[in-house]
Formats: C-alpha cells, structure tokens, sequence
C-alpha cells in the first residue's frame, strides 16, 4: 500500500501586505505580556496551506493567525494520539478541517470544498509536531521576547 504525503506549511505574507502588519503590531509594547486573545485573533497572519498527496484540503491563498491554528492544531493532534476524531477552524471564516478516524488512517476533510484524503495517523500527528515546532521557532526568530510569553510556551519548542 502506497504511503499518503501531508503537507502542512505557513509562510509569511510578502513586504507591503496588509497582513505584515499583523507581525509588526505584534511587535508594539511588552510581547511577552500579550494575551492570548490578541495573541491568537490580531497578530501573526500567514498563509496556510495543507494538501495529502495532490489533494488541496486547505489552500496556501488562506490566510490564518499562526497562534490560533497552532493552539488548535496542538489540541487536534493530542485527539488524534488518543484515537479520538478531531477538528479544526479558522478565526477568519467559519471553514471547519475535520480529522476523523477509519481504521490506522485518518481522514481529512474541509467543510468548505468538496474533498477528502486519508493520511496514517503517526505520519499525520508526526507532521503536525514539525509544524508546530517550524511555527514556534519563526515566531521566536522574530521576535524574541516571545519566548517569555505562557501562550508561546504551550507551543510545542524545537
């Protein structure tokens, strides 16, 4: 049985976007006393993207707050190692990725288009891990003060 890829990758919205300013505003004031809430719904826009082999579940046009899909990954990844179906959202639209269990796969499925793709569960839980750590590590990367910060640090570190 051939072995399903996922991807799941952000990058950082190019110089001049309206979406840059959301990781200059972060950089204001005291970024180890943010809250959570501006942590996870006003800073750190991205583009997002997640596809199982050549299937696009979540497009790499969407833009999310890097904290928020962390924080909800995290948690969906945690269900998922418990054998648990889980899902996941997006603060900017009411977009729903559900993970859900069949067997040792895991299917993948967006509420907003109509596809599905089934990855192994250690691979899926194993990619969100490398995620989350290339998330933590870019956050910390530019801006250090980050590091100090109790909702940065439920992140999972490198």
């Amino acid at each position: 049985m051939r072995k399903n890829v996922i991807h799941l990758s952000f990058y950082l919205p190019e110089p001049g976007s309206a979406w840059i300013k959301t990781w200059d505003a972060a950089k204001q004031g005291d970024p180890a006393a943010a809250t959570e809430m501006d942590l996870r719904y006003k800073y750190f826009g991205v583009n997002f993207e997640l596809a199982v082999d050549d299937t696009e579940v979540v497009s790499k046009k969407r833009f999310v707050t890097l904290v928020d899909l962390t924080l909800s990954l995290s948690a969906a990844a945690k269900r998922i190692s418990l054998g648990e179906d889980a899902a996941f959202g997006f603060t900017e639209s009411d977009e729903v990725i559900h993970l859900r269990q069949d067997g040792d796969l895991i299917g993948v499925s967006s509420s907003k288009r109509p596809v599905q793709a089934f990855v192994g569960r250690e691979e899926l839980v194993r990619e969100i891990l490398i995620f989350l750590r290339a998330a933590h590590s870019r956050l910390i990367a530019e801006i250090p003060e980050l590091s100090a910060n109790p909702v940065i640090q439920r992140i999972p570190p490198e």
